[in-house]
């Protein structure tokens, strides 16, 4: 991070006061968006402050910069890094790379056996994540608890989500599970292929696609995604959609991990 004024730090009960200001930016950066986002009361993100369970980032001078929060679901079995927002002046400048990795490194310290997950439709998002550990995985990956997923109502795409009985929607969803996960450096990444068998009968190896090294195809899918689900919600209304395109730009279509 380049500004070495900022602080990111556990919140505590003392920083209650940022509260009204972190969930109108919550809520402005939604709408500017054109996405939903779980929407929170000052008290809710107040209680996470008490609880210990937030980072905020703040200058020398006190002015809010960042916060991000963390729930947990079934008996702690699966954690949510949630509601990661940066003042607007702020943007660009790191410090949303600092507050995920400092919730994550939270999250593993209070739950270190629990999945660790979040939603999102943001890209960059998706690359600190992937960089943490992370994976791209099907909503059934997730926790089934009714309570987390009643927290997306207030999105403008939970139409969408029900349409598809929770088992997808236009935020992608990424899993750390420490049980299997390795965050390893870039140059260790392996170089998956498999053997493919052309047209004409001949074996050649085919190079599999991954998260990290295909960020822009990825930003492609996710556009094409959210086409699909747009498209099937106007024409088809609840149940409907069309599910040949889905299929066939499936994420495990384009990618393996």
């Amino acid at each position: 991070m380049e500004n070495k004024n900022i602080s990111v730090r556990v919140a505590t009960a003392a920083d209650k006061h940022y509260a009204e200001t972190i969930t109108r930016e919550m809520e402005l950066s939604a709408q500017a968006r054109g996405t939903g986002i779980a929407k929170r009361s000052p008290e809710y993100i107040q209680r996470k402050m008490e609880e210990g369970k937030a980072v905020i980032a703040v200058t020398t001078d006190g002015e809010w910069v960042g916060f991000c929060y963390i729930e947990a679901w079934q008996h702690e079995k699966y954690v949510a890094n949630s509601g990661l927002i940066v003042a607007p002046k702020f943007r660009h400048t790191g410090v949303a790379k600092e507050i995920k990795k400092r919730i994550f490194e939270l999250s593993r310290e209070r739950y270190p056996d629990a999945k660790i997950f979040g939603l999102t439709t943001g890209l960059a998002v998706m690359k600190i994540n992937s960089n943490l550990g992370y994976k791209p995985v099907t909503y059934s990956e997730l926790t089934t608890d009714d309570e987390f997923w009643k927290g997306c109502q207030s999105c403008v795409n939970y139409e969408i989500l029900m349409m598809k009985n929770r088992q997808n929607c236009l935020c992608t969803a990424m899993l750390y599970d420490p049980a299997t996960a390795e965050v390893p450096k870039p140059s260790e990444l392996p170089k998956i292929s498999r053997t493919v068998v052309t047209s004409s009968g001949k074996l050649r190896k085919k190079r599999k696609r991954d998260f990290k090294g295909n960020l822009r195809l990825f930003e492609r899918w996710i556009r094409f995604k959210q086409y699909v689900l747009l498209k099937s919600r106007k024409k088809n209304g609840p149940g409907g959609g069309n599910v040949q395109a889905e299929k066939k730009f499936s994420i495990f279509g384009l990618f393996s991990w």
